[in-house]
């Protein structure tokens, strides 16, 4: 069989300025061996014509004639449709944290814009601005890479409100987001200059009597190729999916006690939706469980470690947030193969038990276990058939937050007026030193000198030199030593991993005490505790499992039911509840006494 397609176009026009285009679309099938020849019209369209002023499709040559004289009364030409189809909408001016930013139509959905926005980011911006405020205060100018501008909006912040204290680069590979970039710096009254060749824009967008606030640095180029060309001091990535792909290069270059900055927006695979993601990816074996956020924020920082420890550097996490469109780790680097092995050290695997839901990382050590469920708390392995626990990771097994640094980008917060992430802050305050809310107290720029990693950190006006170090040097090799002994005789310090929800381990039957109350039981048991950013319902402690569970049995009360004998799983739970119903009647005065959480 053979087939052609044979167009027939006619033209026509009018007043020199009109050009109608019509197409016969024909399907002539001729069969050998036959004497007749079919004439067979497409199933789907048939014959149609196209306009070529509008475009439009019709099917009869008649309404075709009519459709053309409108155009040609209404004096209606092909260019005149052009230009109002290529015609774009306006661009939307939005305003975050003082700084004015130009966005695209669409700007929410990353598959129908070049520069993506996103409104509920707000928070992640806002803490990777706390953090470079609290660097800029140790040694300025710092050198900071915003890796993904998009619209610009981060670097922008940075350069509006820290002002001679950093110089800001963004970068960016689309043609159409380095252009809204630098309409967007002229807008916020900043200086451009682009590329390499240090060539300043001229000057006269502004309006006269306005000055510039700082310059900007934009370039157009791949993100791993620009940090393997330039050294920084701080680095965001933020990336549409996962950041491990640019890992190794922010690694490369960033200077001794610099920041490194990573955000993550692949929640499926982290969050263990996409589990064969989370191996391809990350190189790690996930599954759901009550804490699979922090599992998520470790898995991250493991993946970070990594790509340091592989540089010769190691890692200090400053803290870790686990939201829902969102996982950011914060990392400060430090420089050296003994920092690097400390570091690869941290990275461990975790036994997960599958029925009470108990955790512990595996024990250091080459030699094969012979039985590793013994390391459990638990008994699930005994009294369950099967295998009841699972291996997890590898994973970051040390600790997520840093206290100090903490504290002091509470400060900023308090100093710029943001207010809408000071609860989170506080938060992680709290879940860092695993200790009550009520023990919490503003930090003043009086107390925070600090020490972090071998250096004494300055934060201050106050130059005396017995309170802190010269900008970036780090102390001497005995002192490096003395500091790393302490560090692990502190390792009790840091706060205990994960969290237990208090409604997946509830009795069925009874009523739960309050979640304030709850935590206060845990305390004067003798357990550290504090509530976790991670879960509103999450209770990190130091308790165990068991101790977990007896004391929420101990404080909560049976559930009437009417009469009905469903509220009660056994029967020989009679006296048990009598107990505890007596129990909670003599720890009423206890209750009361408990301070506010």
């Amino acid at each position: 069989m053979q087939e052609t397609n044979s167009l027939v176009h006619c033209a026509l026009r009018k007043n020199s300025e009109l050009v109608i285009a019509i197409s016969f679309v024909v399907t002539f099938k001729i069969y050998t061996g036959k004497s007749r020849l079919n004439l067979k019209i497409s199933s789907k369209m048939g014959a149609h014509y196209h306009c070529i002023i509008c475009s439009a499709t019709i099917t009869r040559r008649t309404d075709m004639l009519g459709h053309v004289r409108r155009h040609v009364n209404k004096g209606e030409t092909k260019s005149r449709y052009i230009a109002a189809s290529a015609a774009k909408p306006p661009n939307e001016i939005l305003k975050e944290a003082d700084t004015d930013v130009q966005v695209c139509p669409n700007y929410s959905i990353p598959q129908k814009t070049d520069s993506y926005f996103n409104p509920k980011m707000k928070l992640n911006r806002q803490l990777i601005f706390c953090t470079l405020a609290a660097l800029a205060k140790e040694r300025k100018p710092l050198e900071c890479l915003d890796a993904f501008g998009a619209t610009g909006i981060m670097g922008l912040q940075w350069a509006k409100h820290l002002g001679n204290a950093v110089k800001v680069t963004i970068n960016d590979l689309n043609e159409n987001s380095v252009t809204l970039i630098q309409e967007n710096c002229h807008l916020n009254k900043l200086k451009v200059v682009v590329d390499s060749k240090e060539k300043e824009e001229s000057d006269d967008i502004l309006e006269e009597g306005e000055e510039n606030l700082g310059n900007i640095k934009v370039t157009k180029m791949d993100a791993n190729v620009l940090m393997h060309l330039r050294s920084f001091d701080f680095i965001h990535l933020d990336p549409f999916g996962t950041s491990v792909n640019y890992l190794d290069s922010a690694f490369r270059n960033i200077r001794n006690l610099g920041i490194v900055s990573v955000t993550s927006t692949d929640i499926s695979s982290l969050y263990a939706k996409a589990q064969h993601v989370a191996r391809r990816h990350y190189g790690c074996n996930i599954v759901r469980t009550e804490y699979y956020k922090e599992l998520a924020a470790r898995i991250v920082v493991a993946a970070v470690a990594r790509a340091a420890a592989r540089c010769n550097k190691g890692i200090e996490v400053l803290f870790a947030v686990a939201l829902e469109h969102f996982v950011l780790v914060v990392v400060r680097v430090l420089r050296g193969p003994t920092s690097a092995d400390e570091t690869a050290k941290k990275i461990q695997y975790l036994i997960h038990c599958q029925w009470c839901e108990e955790r512990i990382f595996q024990k250091d050590g080459n030699m094969v276990e012979e039985n590793p469920y013994r390391q459990l708390p638990c008994n699930c392995h005994g009294s369950m058939p099967g295998k009841t626990a699972i291996e997890l990771g590898p994973l970051w097994s040390s600790s997520l937050f840093n206290t100090g640094f903490l504290k002091r980008m509470l400060f900023e917060s308090l100093h710029h007026g943001l207010d809408d992430i000071q609860t989170l802050i506080k938060t992680l305050i709290f879940e860092s030193e695993c200790t009550p809310q009520s023990q919490f107290s503003v930090p003043t720029p009086s107390n925070l000198k600090q020490e972090e990693c071998g250096v004494f950190i300055k934060t201050t006006d106050d130059t005396t030199p017995d309170n802190y170090i010269a900008q970036g040097k780090r102390k001497g090799n005995e002192t490096v030593t003395t500091l790393a002994k302490r560090q692990k005789t502190d390792v009790s310090t840091e706060h205990p991993p994960f969290y237990y929800n208090i409604h997946r381990h509830s009795i069925k039957g009874m009523n739960m005490p309050k979640l304030k109350k709850f935590l206060c039981y845990l305390s004067q048991a003798g357990f550290r505790v504090s509530r976790t950013h991670f879960d509103p319902m999450g209770v990190r402690t130091d308790a165990p499992l068991m101790q977990f569970k007896s004391i929420l049995l101990k404080y909560s009360t049976p559930t009437y039911t009417g009469g009905q004998s469903e509220g009660h799983v056994q029967p020989a739970s009679e006296d048990t509840v009598a107990d505890r119903v007596e129990m909670s009647m003599n720890d009423k005065a206890e209750a009361s006494s408990c301070r506010r959480w």
